[in-house]
């Protein structure tokens, strides 16, 4: 579906831009036989030809931008095809590996232990990658959207921060959850997604140790609405890039020396969900708030049904 309305666009143009031209040779062909620059036909074919040469002008210049657009999709969907391979083959080797070191060779109760415990890992992450790809083609389907239902934001936060230690075998701690109880109307699915890939996104690309710290505070004068916040402790994101991320298949770098395991659909789907329950998502770069490294990704929910503390 991405790729057919890519090339829509292009194509269309390029038939607007035949049709003007063969106009445009045609008004040039009456002038010339008409000849008299007297002639207030003449006049007005050279008006009419000038302005259908100003639109070719304009559309070719769009037309370079439309393809542009379109290479750089391209080279992203081959980053995409890079990352989502790699997950693949990786834990399938691995998994392929023990397999067959247990079935040729006599191991004993303790090393059987150690190897289940690392080719579960390895399911755990192919079912990750899997789900994570659900999500994607689940939303670019446009299906129905849920109903609102009335839930505690706080908790989904804590489950959602929970989740993602036990995915990389991180202290619980890691994950900081500073949230007052918050009870909102939304989809729940929607936003499990939402918080989940960003909460994921601030531990892969946080500090060594990682260091999330999830938060919820009221907006000023509208009792309706919070912010939550998921700040890292990590590089942090340059300026100049904050909006391009939330592109789909976006991933900063060549996918090819990258070290941190992703396909570029995250913050695509963040920025989708967010859109879908009317939220707002904004970055900030944590040096700009407490002068440390790191970055704060700010999601701005409303239908927010009860109070929340203020400080």
């Amino acid at each position: 579906m991405l790729e057919r309305r890519s090339l829509r666009a292009p194509v269309t143009l390029g038939v607007v831009l035949i049709v003007l031209v063969v106009i445009l040779g045609a008004i040039w062909a009456i002038s010339s036989f008409i000849g008299s620059e007297r002639s207030g036909l003449f006049w007005t074919l050279f008006i009419l030809g000038s302005l259908l040469l100003l639109s070719i002008l304009a559309g070719v210049i769009v037309y370079l931008t439309l393809t542009i657009k379109a290479v750089r999709l391209n080279q992203r969907q081959s980053n995409f095809i890079d990352s989502v391979t790699h997950e693949l083959k990786s834990p399938i080797a691995s998994l392929k590996l023990y397999l067959q070191t247990m079935s040729r060779h006599s191991v004993d109760e303790s090393q059987q232990r150690d190897f289940h415990r690392i080719m579960l890992d390895d399911v755990e992450r192919l079912d990750a990658l899997i789900n994570h790809l659900l999500d994607a083609a689940r939303i670019d389907r446009g299906n129905e959207p849920e109903d609102d239902e009335v839930f505690r934001l706080d908790q989904l936060l804590a489950e959602c921060g929970e989740a993602a230690c036990m995915r990389y075998r991180l202290p619980v701690e890691t994950v900081r959850i500073d949230c007052p109880p918050v009870t909102i109307r939304s989809q729940s699915v929607q936003l499990e997604i939402l918080f989940r890939n960003l909460i994921d996104n601030a531990i892969k690309y946080g500090g060594s140790p990682p260091e999330v710290i999830v938060s919820i505070r009221p907006v000023e004068g509208k009792e309706d609405q919070v912010v939550v916040s998921i700040t890292d402790n990590g590089a942090g994101i340059p300026y100049d890039k904050r909006r391009k991320i939330f592109g789909r298949f976006v991933r900063l770098g060549n996918e090819l020396e990258r070290s941190t395991p992703g396909t570029g659909l995250g913050l695509y789907l963040v920025r989708t969900v967010s859109k879908a329950v009317g939220a707002s998502v904004r970055i900030r770069g944590r040096r700009e708030i407490d002068g440390v490294a790191g970055t704060v990704f700010e999601v701005t929910m409303k239908q927010a049904v009860s109070d929340v503390p203020t400080e």
